[in-house]
């Protein structure tokens, strides 16, 4: 069971199958045992612990937090909390940190997001696997190993105002002009953060399914799928007169823009969008992209005198490369945007701000905005099942690998390169037996074409 719950990012899982009190319990008390090896002792400010609106997420983090006090570090609970939260909390207490939340996985799931002080992350080869190797012990192994000489303590803390205050603080937004909004919060973490962040400002919110519902009865809380997005689009065209709409997922740490026509905005725009103004700040820095964000993006940033650096997608490669190159922002095709000065972790609600604070602040519209970073046409992510991903791969890779107008590299995937400037990249999921193709090109009729001659391979 310990190997397929611990992911490459994080923990996740069926619970009551695959997650329980019992072995959540475990975990708590084998991440405490991770961080006591390595500081030679208890972490000084303790874990911090917070949860989703998930029906478990309770009574799991309750067990976890037993796990960790059962072996002298003490616990503080900041209760409800989306992610990026949770990261501030283990930045501004500089704390380790846990947060329990399957994100956008649907409702019979659950999950443990880690990070040490700082917000910095715990992946499988950052802390991860050591668990897992604990957690294969047996039960109750990783508790009984390291016996305290009395029990950490549990004390509570509500940060949701000054997580606020901190990204307010972040983003000047002190001369916008009264704007609309629809916000689709899937009835997920967002129901609880947006009014803390958004209500001092001159923001007129439409609320979309902001009660706190782990079943999700509304639609997923997975914006990245077009299907989740067509609720906050209808009200948008709907209502009229409405400057933007916003669609977070289940933990609120990803956001999602539709324009005031109702049409999605690129992730990869706004990555573009938010560097400029990054940059505007501090000339020549570093920009972080993954290598599945629009080639626009770093062909803005260097325009604009950044220096944008191509990483593997997630967050665990995204903070990494961020630390090492001090980059001062990152951004992911799939809505996850990193920002130094919120300790290097992604904030959904910070990117919005940064849109928000630029539409704000003249009278275009968004759309009209947004069209100077969207340069390209794109096909989305299209998922295959395949039983062999890897075999598919190479024949993909065979069928371009002699062209002379070719290029391909194999950082996360395999990404095939044209010389007009057309790309692909195909990718195996971590957790499923799928491969993910994006494809760009000049217009839709060559992302369709390009597409449809690589699904051929993929999917025969």
């Amino acid at each position: 069971m310990v190997s397929q719950v611990i992911k490459a990012y994080d923990v996740r899982g069926l619970v009551g199958e695959q997650l329980d009190a019992a072995f959540v319990r475990d975990v708590g008390a084998a991440f405490a045992q991770l961080l006591i090896g390595e500081q030679g002792g208890a972490p000084a400010n303790g874990i911090v612990v917070g949860y989703d609106m998930r029906d478990s997420s309770p009574e799991l983090a309750a067990a976890f937090a037993e796990g960790v006090t059962g072996l002298g570090v003490d616990v503080t609970e900041i209760g409800l909390a989306s992610t990026d939260m949770l990261y501030y909390a283990s930045g501004a207490l500089d704390a380790p940190g846990a947060m329990f939340t399957a994100s956008h996985n649907p409702a019979r799931y659950n999950g443990i997001k880690l990070c040490r002080a700082g917000a910095s992350p715990v992946g499988q080869d950052t802390g991860l696997d050591e668990i897992a190797a604990l957690l294969d012990q047996g039960p109750g192994a990783a508790a009984n190993s390291e016996p305290a000489g009395s029990a950490g303590t549990v004390s509570q803390r509500d940060l949701r105002d000054d997580y606020a205050a901190y990204l307010r603080s972040l983003v000047d937004l002190s001369g916008i002009r009264p704007l609309s909004l629809v916000v689709d919060a899937g009835n997920g973490m967002a129901g609880y953060t947006v009014p803390a962040v958004l209500d001092p400002l001159p923001i007129d919110v439409h609320p979309l399914y902001f009660e706190l519902d782990g079943t999700f009865p509304n639609h997923e809380a997975n914006p990245l799928d077009p299907d989740n997005l067509v609720d906050l689009q209808r009200e948008v065209c709907n209502l009229g007169h409405v400057d933007a709409g916003l669609a977070f997922d289940g933990d609120a740490d990803r956001v999602f823009l539709v324009d005031e026509l109702g049409e999605a905005v690129s992730p990869s725009a706004i990555t573009a969008l938010v560097a400029t103004r990054e940059l505007a700040k501090e000339p020549g820095a570093t920009i972080i992209h993954n290598l599945i964000t629009s080639r626009a993006v770093p062909e803005i940033v260097t325009e604009a005198g950044g220096r944008p650096v191509r990483t593997r997608v997630g967050h665990s490669f995204i903070k990494a490369t961020m630390a090492q190159t001090g980059a001062i922002f990152g951004g992911e095709h799939s809505a996850h945007y990193y920002f130094r000065d919120f300790f290097r972790a992604d904030s959904g609600m910070l990117a919005a701000l940064h849109v928000l604070a630029v539409l704000g602040a003249q009278d275009k519209p968004l759309s009209e905005l947004m069209a100077q970073y969207s340069r390209y046409a794109a096909s989305g992510e299209v998922n295959s099942t395949v039983d062999d991903p890897q075999a598919r791969m190479v024949e993909v890779e065979e069928l371009y690998g002699d062209r002379e107008d070719v290029t391909t590299d194999t950082l996360d995937g395999l990404t095939v390169s044209f010389e007009n400037g057309d790309w692909f990249n195909l990718r195996p999921s971590n957790t499923e037996p799928l491969l993910r193709l994006n494809v760009e090109a000049s217009d839709a009729g060559a992302v369709a074409a390009l597409r449809d001659e690589v699904l051929a391979v993929v999917r025969r």
